[in-house]
């Protein structure tokens, strides 16, 4: 028997924080969100995302015992800028049982009906700065930082109610080169001068940078990846947020933001060092030690996560992205980086899965959303 309870109570939102760590308690390949993030991910005070969502959340139990959980989120920007009428179902984890999975599924479309929606798609998050897609092949990789995990059996759950594939990701693996391409080199240096660019992600500390960038930055970052599948658009105080967390865990060598002569920003490029290590061994919580193992994961990474690239409207296509990857590519050998990995792309995204030709690399894993009218 399955009963699904509306999570109401802070005693309950723990549990629906905690449940993912338990199930995977003995997987080598998931990493945990940040505990505090999951256990505040409905509370506008700390999730900003929520001044423009509604979002619930379910717990299923089977014969008593806690068998999965989901969330579903009414994002009400996305739904005015597209004119649709969607809900969300994110943070979808459960046992290998299709009973339960039909349960959580059908309480997310039972809040999304009472709400007037007339699609139901997902895994989508709050926004693209949250976790998204379901992974149907890479099974026995290593999840990212930003990445969910799932087992295999969750694409034959979701699938068996009906839901058909929606947009689609692939990741990258990258073989780190001996010496930067003398040609790429060559063109950085070119562009440079040509069009009078200058670099700045280490010029200064990396909060004044922020201070002085950030939100022309994420505004950036809005109008290019504007066309992209269910792109939400960050605002207001979710941008302070974004960038608050960027400061945290940004190492300014693997960063590439870069400025016309008037000071604008034309592009930027985010590589993050790899914290995955740190949050599987204190599973999501951040106790001292854990702090202690961030920092120097960040100061000094083995690994890395590509995260974000963009080149405002008017200045792609001329070569700009050699300009940032020639001086992160140089930090990445000088560094002895061990591993590179890339975070979901959209197969759609050629221009930006193009921009990697120069590099040796591999699809190790493919990501998929679903989706369902109600």
């Amino acid at each position: 028997m399955v009963t699904i309870k509306e999570v109401r109570s802070g005693s309950d939102m723990r549990k629906f924080a905690r449940f993912p760590v338990q199930l995977y308690r003995n997987d080598p390949y998931y990493v945990p969100s940040f505990y505090s993030d999951e256990k505040n991910a409905t509370d506008p005070n700390k999730n900003f995302a929520m001044q423009d969502c509604d979002a619930r959340c379910f717990l299923a139990y089977k014969d008593g015992k806690l068998a999965g959980r989901v969330m579903g989120i009414i994002q009400k920007r996305y739904n005015r800028i597209s004119g649709r009428k969607c809900i969300r179902f994110s943070r979808f984890d459960c046992i290998n049982d299709q009973e339960v999975a039909s349960a959580l599924i059908g309480a997310v479309e039972a809040y999304g009906r009472e709400a007037g929606m007339d699609t139901i798609h997902g895994p989508w998050g709050f926004n693209d700065q949250d976790r998204e897609g379901m992974l149907f092949e890479g099974f026995d990789r290593r999840a990212t930082y930003a990445t969910n995990y799932n087992y295999d059996y969750y694409p034959k759950l979701v699938e068996a109610q009906g839901f058909a594939p929606e947009s689609e990701w692939v990741e990258y693996d990258f073989k780190i080169p001996e010496a930067v391409d003398p040609r790429l080199e060559r063109i950085a240096g070119y562009v440079r001068e040509k069009l009078g660019l200058r670099e700045v992600s280490e010029t200064a500390p990396m909060k004044q940078l922020i201070k002085r960038y950030g939100h022309k930055l994420l505004q950036m970052m809005n109008a290019t990846y504007a066309k992209l599948d269910c792109f939400v658009p960050l605002e207001g105080r979710e941008m302070d947020n974004v960038l608050d967390q960027f400061a945290t865990i940004i190492n300014p060598r693997y960063l590439s933001v870069l400025v016309d002569k008037d000071d604008e920003i034309i592009a930027f490029g985010v590589i993050i060092p790899s914290i995955c290590k740190v949050l599987q061994k204190s599973r999501g919580r951040l106790t001292p030690c854990a702090v202690i193992g961030l920092l120097q994961a960040i100061k000094h990474p083995k690994e890395l996560e590509m995260v974000l690239v963009a080149v405002r409207e008017d200045f792609q296509n001329k070569g700009v992205n050699s300009l940032m990857m020639a001086r992160i590519t140089k930090n990445i050998i000088e560094d002895k980086i061990e591993h590179v990995e890339s975070n979901p792309e959209l197969v759609t995204n050629l221009a930006v899965q193009a921009q990697w030709d120069v590099f040796e690399r591999e699809i190790v894993k493919r990501r998929r959303t679903y989706v369902k009218a109600l």
